[in-house]
């Protein structure tokens, strides 16, 4: 496994510990560890808005990865993404009316309803 960069992450995408509590769960539900294996954040094209987010877990990296860590949790975000994701949280919102994880976005102009894609 090749660590292209690992820094602190709070200048490109912080996670609140409530998202942090439930990725740690996650990634154990899914045959993963947090202090090994990372969440794999990204931008693409589609979604009503134009762009949407891409979250999963990984245990690679790329050359084009960046690897950051916040709130104990290692993030790779590609390059193509980084000037997308700059300055987004990532918050979890459980119970009966939650949404599940919800990226709080300073760059996006418009987001869809359900929050998963944006435009700049």
């Amino acid at each position: 496994m090749y660590l292209c960069s690992l820094v602190n992450f709070n200048s490109v995408i912080s996670i609140t510990n409530i998202a942090r509590n439930q990725v740690i769960k996650l990634m154990k539900q899914d045959g993963y560890s947090h202090d090994a294996d990372f969440v794999r954040v990204g931008v693409n094209s589609g979604g009503c808005s134009g762009l949407s987010y891409e979250l999963k877990f990984d245990n690679k990296t790329g050359d084009d990865d960046k690897v950051f860590m916040d709130n104990e949790i290692k993030i790779i975000v590609d390059k193509k993404s980084l000037l997308y994701l700059a300055g987004t949280t990532l918050e979890y919102s459980g119970g009966l009316n939650g949404k599940g994880f919800i990226f709080v976005n300073p760059n996006a102009n418009r987001t869809c309803g359900c929050g998963e894609s944006f435009s700049l």
